[in-house]
């Protein structure tokens, strides 16, 4: 019978026995992965649905490396774009008003002034 040290030191290397998940995800990460599919819904001869599927799995570092930056401008994603996205709603509606104030005096009788 072998002791515990003696079978540690008999087992063979795979390639698997050294990748962990975290290994896995590090080297998807680094190179980057690409996931691509069609599917398309027929009946008889007539496409009722077609869905095209792209899948980019990347670091930030190498999306970016690859040109690839969607996030930055993302106003759900960035507060900057959030904030920008606030501010240009609240121009619009005071716009708007002002539009509205404009039309209301161009509309009125004009006011005569005695002197």
């Amino acid at each position: 019978m072998l002791s515990s040290a003696t079978q540690s030191n008999r087992t063979i290397a795979t390639s698997t026995q050294g990748s962990t998940l975290a290994d896995v995800l590090e080297r998807v990460l680094d190179k980057g992965i690409v996931i691509a599919g069609d599917i398309s819904v027929s009946v008889g001869s007539t496409e009722l649905l077609s869905i095209r599927i792209r899948l980019l799995i990347s670091s930030v570092d190498k999306a970016k490396e690859m040109g690839i930056n969607w996030w930055e401008s993302d106003p759900f994603l960035s507060t900057q774009s959030r904030q920008l996205t606030e501010s240009n709603q609240k121009l619009l509606e005071r716009v708007e008003s002002l539009e509205t104030e404009l039309r209301s005096l161009r509309a009125a009788p004009e006011l005569h002034l005695e002197t």
